[in-house]
């Protein structure tokens, strides 16, 4: 299995290149060369790897599609080592709930559990594994990984709790400033072990993560300081959430002759991509149905074919903070399929062209149909107002209490429901990440798991900065040396 650049680099790389890089040296995004296929029987043979020996196997069986150059006695030690009982709280490691009435003769819709690891979203399922895979491939190079990130929100502790006590990693969070909820902050600044930093960003996401690509372009100095990445620009991190689409599509169907759809909460893109490589990869899905905010730069495009990224006073602060992102990083990955890998014409909208004009059109492109005829993709938007009726509409309903992000995912899945095609939705969070408009609007206190309690009170460290780059990069010398 060899990966290219979204933008045409002419190297191809093997999967533990790609892992410590982060993006290519063109700036591109790395993409297998071609998606492997999961034929009937594989994917019947999947099913049964699932039923009979669950999430950790069916996980060894997808990575090894794509990773060639771990041994394989390796790889499922470190899929061992990763998706447990005691980590992820449920054998089953991604249950599926299915929302269903009093009287109904099926679900409505299923909500797939993926908040149950350490920090109680969803980035948990991908940066446990990535920080095992980081440990194991740089004590076989004997290497030390300097990790600059950025984050909305569930990242960046997913990422510090990943990689805290890790030998031969340091962290660099970038986050931005009093935009995360009061619960989000203090899992991350509550971290006081030496190999973390938490940088608090006078700015809005989208700067954060300009800095982690500026870095990521600056070759010599990504070199000097061996920069990596956790941000979903990193392959590793997408590759890993591919395999909770499989297991999510097991548990709504009884057998491979039926599809599903998936809904999915939205700001960079990297979780609906995911889903798009395993329909790339023959998973029957019907429909990924693109749910954002009020941050709507990707409703937009599917909507219109017009992708236009949005300036730091042009990003509203909401409700569901992790997705108030108007760059969606990940989306370059789609669009370079979309183009029918085009990687010339993928190199011209995301390169200058986008930074020059801040927006691209290809509504006249016969090849923008092709998202929704032949990629199945469709779109919706939530808003403040649609997530505190949500979530009260569950709760009173189902009796089920969701969060912000999830609600927005509730909220655009029940206008694409089809009655022949099971709809699951993408938990994103659990709901005491977002107590305040949960107390908004059902008057309670949602639950808070044991070992967060008092969490808001510890010490906490974070070093507050300016969206410089030179000074970003005179704090990350600083501690490296």
């Amino acid at each position: 299995m060899r990966y290219l650049s979204t933008r045409g680099h002419a190297d191809r790389k093997r999967f533990c290149e790609i892992l410590l890089e982060g993006l290519a040296p063109d700036g591109g995004l790395y993409l297998p060369e071609s998606y492997p296929k999961v034929d009937a029987a594989a994917l019947t043979r999947l099913r049964q790897v699932w039923q009979n020996q669950g999430y950790t196997a069916l996980a060894f069986e997808i990575l090894s599609l794509y990773i060639d150059d771990i041994p394989a006695q390796d790889l499922k030690a470190l899929c061992d080592k990763t998706y447990t009982e005691k980590v992820f709280g449920t054998a089953q490691i991604v249950p599926l709930k299915p929302l269903q009435s009093a009287g109904s003769a099926k679900p409505e819709l299923y909500l797939e559990a993926l908040s149950n690891g350490p920090t109680l979203a969803f980035k948990d399922m991908a940066m446990q594994l990535l920080g095992n895979l980081f440990e194991y491939e740089l004590a076989r190079r004997g290497e030390e990984l300097n990790i600059f990130g950025a984050t909305s929100g569930d990242t960046g502790s997913a990422a510090e709790y990943a990689m805290r006590g890790k030998k031969g990693v340091r962290v660099f969070m970038t986050s931005p400033h009093g935009r995360m909820s009061p619960f989000q902050q203090a899992q991350m600044f509550s971290l006081l072990d030496e190999n973390i930093h938490n940088i608090a960003i006078e700015g809005v996401f989208d700067d954060c993560q300009d800095l982690v690509k500026a870095v990521s372009n600056d070759l010599d100095f990504k070199r000097q300081y061996k920069i990596g990445t956790v941000n979903s620009i990193n392959w590793a991190r997408l590759l890993a959430q591919v395999v909770y689409y499989f297991a999510g599509y097991f548990q709504a169907t009884q057998g491979n002759d039926q599809t599903v759809s998936f809904t999915v909460p939205s700001g960079n893109f990297g979780n609906v991509c995911a889903g798009h490589v395993a329909r790339m990869m023959g998973l029957p899905i019907h429909r990924l149905v693109v749910a954002t905010n009020e941050n709507d730069v990707l409703d937009e495009f599917f909507r219109t074919g017009v992708y236009r990224v949005r300036g730091t006073s042009d990003t509203h602060e909401t409700s569901s903070p992790s997705m108030d992102i108007s760059k969606a990083s990940n989306f370059e990955r789609f669009v370079c399929d979309l183009l029918e890998r085009d990687t010339a014409q993928v190199n011209a909208i995301f390169g200058e062209g986008l930074s020059r004009q801040g927006f691209f059109d290809l509504s006249a492109d016969p090849r923008f149909a092709k998202a929704a005829d032949f990629y199945g993709f469709q779109s919706g938007k939530s808003t403040h107002a649609d997530r505190l009726k949500t979530i009260q509409q569950v709760f009173a309903k189902y009796g089920v209490m969701i969060d912000t992000h999830t609600a927005d995912g509730v909220k655009v899945a029940q206008e694409h429901l089809d009655p022949r095609v099971p709809m699951i939705v993408l938990e994103t969070a659990l709901p005491i990440k977002f107590a305040a408009t949960l107390v908004e609007a059902l008057g309670r206190q949602p639950d808070r798991p044991p070992q967060f309690e008092g969490i808001e009170s510890l010490p906490k460290r974070v070093t507050v900065m300016k969206a410089d780059l030179a000074d970003i990069k005179a704090y990350i010398s600083k501690h490296c040396d």
